[in-house]
């Protein structure tokens, strides 16, 4: 099979566009993190036990790693564009469900299917580094990666001032209506872009195991951020729920 090689582009994106794509990284992330500050009011509502309130984000994070294994390789077959305009769209009655969901179980599976449609935001940042030249690239993504850590930051109070104003399920509503507004708008705004080289989605799979097999700085760097990550998710998982119990802090 022959693959041909993908040209950088010589023209940089608009400032516009690279707005668009660091706002819609703030926005989509956002998904993943509304109900940490939450498990606190939603477990209780929803009939689960105070030790088995956690697996509120745990199915959420687990549905986004599904996502990014499995819907992500996607982005080197399937045109960006409409890959993500879908992802996106498949994220709205996931929260919907979640926002009016009456039992933990099904809570539980709509945290799981956010998580796995919040996935489009690691489509995001390849398509910036395929729309940008070579030598403002750099630049190019770091600034879509400041709508990344932006959202990741902002989501929890948001979702915790949400919830005091308007209780606990307003945060997914309103975000459902940003996820459909946003896809409207990619789906205008974004340009098409169609992978050059011709791979087969079982290859891309296999690849996942294959390449840190062979690279041991790969499996380093991924022990390093598996760790990170881990105690980053413990930890704001565990503070709300430790300030509103033992400390009686309100949502506020």
């Amino acid at each position: 099979m022959t693959h041909s090689i993908e040209p950088a582009p010589t023209i940089a994106p608009s400032k516009g566009l690279i707005a668009l794509l660091a706002i819609s990284c703030g926005l989509i992330v956002g998904n993943i993190y509304y109900a940490q500050p939450l498990v606190g009011l939603i477990g209780p509502q929803l009939g689960l036990a105070s030790n088995r309130e956690s697996l509120i984000v745990t199915a959420t994070m687990l549905g986004y790693a599904v996502g990014l294994l499995f819907i992500v390789p996607l982005g080197d077959i399937v045109e960006n564009r409409r890959l993500l305009v879908l992802t996106v769209s498949a994220s709205v009655p996931a929260l919907l469900l979640a926002g009016s969901a009456t039992g933990s179980h099904l809570f539980l599976a709509a945290a799981a299917l956010t998580g796995l449609t919040s996935a489009g935001v690691q489509m995001l940042l390849p398509l910036a580094a395929h729309l940008a030249p070579d030598r403002i690239r750099g630049r190019i993504i770091g600034n879509v990666m400041v709508g990344l850590l932006v959202g990741i930051l902002i989501a929890r109070p948001v979702s915790s001032l949400m919830a005091a104003a308007f209780g606990w399920r307003a945060i997914f509503f309103l975000s459902a209506g940003l996820m459909a507004l946003l896809a409207i708008i990619l789906r205008i705004a974004l340009p098409e872009r169609h992978p050059r080289q011709h791979h087969r989605y079982r290859d891309l799979i296999a690849s996942l195991i294959e390449i840190p097999a062979k690279t041991p700085l790969l499996r380093r760097r991924g022990l390093y951020q598996a760790a990170a990550f881990a105690g980053f998710s413990t930890f704001w998982t565990a503070v709300p729920l430790l300030l509103a119990r033992r400390f009686e802090f309100s949502q506020r």
